[in-house]
C-alpha cells in the first residue's frame, strides 16, 4: 500500500450547485460521482475518493460549518492534455482560475498543474508529475 489518504471531505455551501461542478470539472480525469448518501457525494474512478457535503456531518456541529474554510486538493492527472482538459472543463462549470495549467518548476522539474477554485472557494488542482 502506497497512499497515505483514504478520502477526503470538503463541506459545501450548497450540494447541487458543487455536484455539477465537480462532475463537469473531474469528468476530463475519469473521475465521477460514486455514491451519494443524501447531501454528500463521493467522487472517484474506481471507489469514492473525494467527498463534498453539506454539513453538518456527524462530526461537526452546524457552528463549525457556518463559515467554509477553502482547502487545497490536488488531484492526479494521466498527462499533460488531461491537466489541460480539468481547468477548461473547471472553468466552463463555474469555477474561477488561480493558475492556468503549465509547469511549475518551483515545485519540481517535471510539475505540471492547474488550479481553480470552486464555487465555495476550494483550490482544486489537477496535477502530473512528468509525462507529455
Amino acid at each position: 500500500m502506497s497512499n497515505i489518504l483514504d478520502h477526503v471531505s470538503l463541506m459545501v455551501s450548497d450540494y447541487a450547485r458543487a455536484k455539477e461542478f465537480y462532475a463537469r470539472a473531474l469528468a476530463p480525469l475519469g473521475i465521477k460521482l460514486l455514491m451519494e448518501h443524501g447531501e454528500a457525494g463521493g467522487f472517484g474512478r474506481t471507489k469514492p475518493e473525494l467527498w463534498i457535503a453539506r454539513g453538518p456531518a456527524s462530526y461537526q456541529t452546524a457552528a463549525q460549518v457556518a463559515t467554509i474554510t477553502p482547502v487545497h486538493v490536488a488531484l492526479a492527472a494521466a498527462s499533460r492534455a488531461d491537466v489541460d482538459a480539468f481547468h477548461a472543463a473547471a472553468l466552463a462549470a463555474g469555477g474561477r482560475d488561480f493558475g492556468a495549467p503549465g509547469p511549475r518548476p518551483e515545485y519540481h522539474a517535471r510539475y505540471y498543474g492547474a488550479f481553480v477554485l470552486d464555487p465555495d472557494g476550494h483550490n482544486i488542482e489537477a496535477v502530473i508529475h512528468g509525462g507529455e
